[in-house]
């Protein structure tokens, strides 16, 4: 939507086949006047908000089927505000302003939309524990391909505590993906080592105990290839529950109803194959399985990338509760900066495969920023159009098979200062309680920097 917001000069909004609303695109994200749009709108993490300050609004209840025979408003048995009339009676297309058309017998009530109760989570605070959950030690990855060295990670050092998310974010080809499955020991490192509880796990999967596979398991980002489309949920599940958590028979079941209902899946989805479930399913169903073994951390790579914002806001409220409940930490990988601010604890910002910075999600989003992360999110598409100002980064990143001497980031940097950059690349130091950045200016010269910008740009030109 953000997007939406940037680039299109009009907008329609689909709900079941149906045009539900239409209009400029300013005036439809600012003056919905169909509840969907409005539900819509409401369940997008903006503003700062995150999941210490409460639940995301989600909309309650699915989509019709297809080819349901519906008498009335297709979004009637979604609304808050539907009566008798909109459940018998398809409301018309009605001009609600200029240029601005919503198929709504409520229209001028939209912005009133009651939201969904959400119960209050009390989340513990992050168990910062002499021991940190998992451990990564100058972890580095070296690929080979076709004659070439591909440094895919390079000496990334970090750890997760107990009961924490670590937001992962950075460009396509920063290595996130790379980090991700050596932690889980997909790929093997070619240095360094993962620990977990102050133990040095193996480094490939195969080769690592029951109880290791238990402990760190994965959400991928489409659940269409990660769930076997041949078998039914009960069978995926039944699967994971026996292998990770070796339990059999009725205990078996008994589990499997138990994570279905902690999902939110019917029992009805368990006798339903992949292939035959909403997207939103799909993924509560993958999260269900590596819940099946009672996880300490699991990773998530791009989990709602491919859901609506309403789905979306319901999955993230899922690993928020489950997280509650069972103290789990989550490595999550995102593009999505607004999403990973309201999950994160923590924020790590991968380029080239190093961090470039590191340190709570609040202080980060706050800045002063290292330069690269300063270029990220000023790039977030907002849809009041409001935000910072882009900085645009030239160029693409840099291959891994030939990065750039120095500071890798120096070819791309707005903020370069000189030889320095080119010649000598910067250490990862703290700059701040908890906080730490890769970068050859000072912390307090980027506050001077980026607050001088700041003020530049509020002061009103000619």
């Amino acid at each position: 939507l953000g997007v939406i917001s940037k680039m299109c000069d009009r907008v329609g909004v689909l709900y079941a086949g149906r045009l539900v609303e239409e209009g400029p695109v300013g005036t439809v994200l600012q003056d919905p006047r169909h509840p969907y749009t409005v539900g819509l709108l409401r369940c997008i993490p903006r503003g700062g908000v995150r999941k210490d300050h409460g639940r995301l609004d989600t909309i309650p209840g699915f989509l019709p089927s297809l080819g349901a025979d519906i008498p009335g408003c297709v979004f009637a048995d979604r609304c808050a505000l539907a009566d008798e009339r909109c459940h018998s009676e398809p409301p018309e297309v009605t001009v609600v302003a200029p240029d601005h058309l919503a198929r709504c017998f409520h229209h001028d009530r939209a912005r009133d939309l009651p939201r969904e109760e959400l119960a209050d989570l009390a989340l513990p605070p992050v168990d910062r524990t002499p021991e940190p959950l998992v451990r990564l030690i100058e972890l580095g990855k070296v690929f080979h391909q076709r004659g070439h060295d591909v440094h895919a990670l390079a000496g990334v050092t970090a750890a997760i505590w107990p009961g924490e998310t670590l937001g992962l974010v950075g460009e396509s080809g920063s290595g996130k993906t790379t980090l991700a499955r050596t932690v889980l020991g997909i790929v093997s490192p070619s240095s360094g080592a993962v620990e977990l509880e102050g133990r040095r796990l193996a480094p490939l999967f195969q080769k690592r105990t029951r109880g290791d596979l238990r402990a760190l398991q994965l959400v991928f980002q489409n659940p269409d290839s990660a769930l076997n489309r041949r078998h039914s949920v009960r069978r995926i599940l039944l699967r994971s529950v026996r292998k990770l958590a070796g339990v059999t028979g009725s205990a078996a079941d008994e589990r499997v109803l138990d994570l279905t209902e902690k999902v939110r899946v019917t029992e009805r989805t368990l006798t339903q194959r992949p292939v035959q479930l909403s997207g939103g399913l799909k993924q509560r169903v993958a999260i269900a399985r590596a819940f099946a073994g009672d996880p300490r951390l699991v990773v998530c790579d791009e989990p709602t990338s491919a859901l609506d914002v309403s789905v979306q806001a319901a999955i993230l409220n899922l690993l928020v509760e489950l997280q509650a409940e069972k103290g789990v930490s989550y490595l999550f990988i995102s593009h999505d900066l607004g999403v990973v601010r309201y999950i994160s604890d923590r924020i790590a910002v991968l380029y080239l495969g190093r961090l470039m910075e590191l340190g709570p999600a609040d202080v980060v989003f706050r800045g002063p920023h290292h330069p690269y992360t300063e270029a990220l999110l000023s790039a977030v598409p907002t849809i009041d159009g409001g935000g910072r100002d882009r900085i645009r980064l030239e160029g693409e990143i840099p291959s891994a098979a030939d990065p750039p001497s120095g500071c890798v980031f120096h070819t791309r940097c707005p903020r370069k200062v000189g030889a320095v950059c080119e010649e000598s690349e910067p250490p990862l130091v703290e700059v701040d309680p908890d906080r730490q950045m890769r970068c050859h200016i000072t912390i307090d010269e980027l506050r001077r920097l980026q607050s001088v910008d700041l003020r530049a740009r509020e002061v009103p030109g000619p």
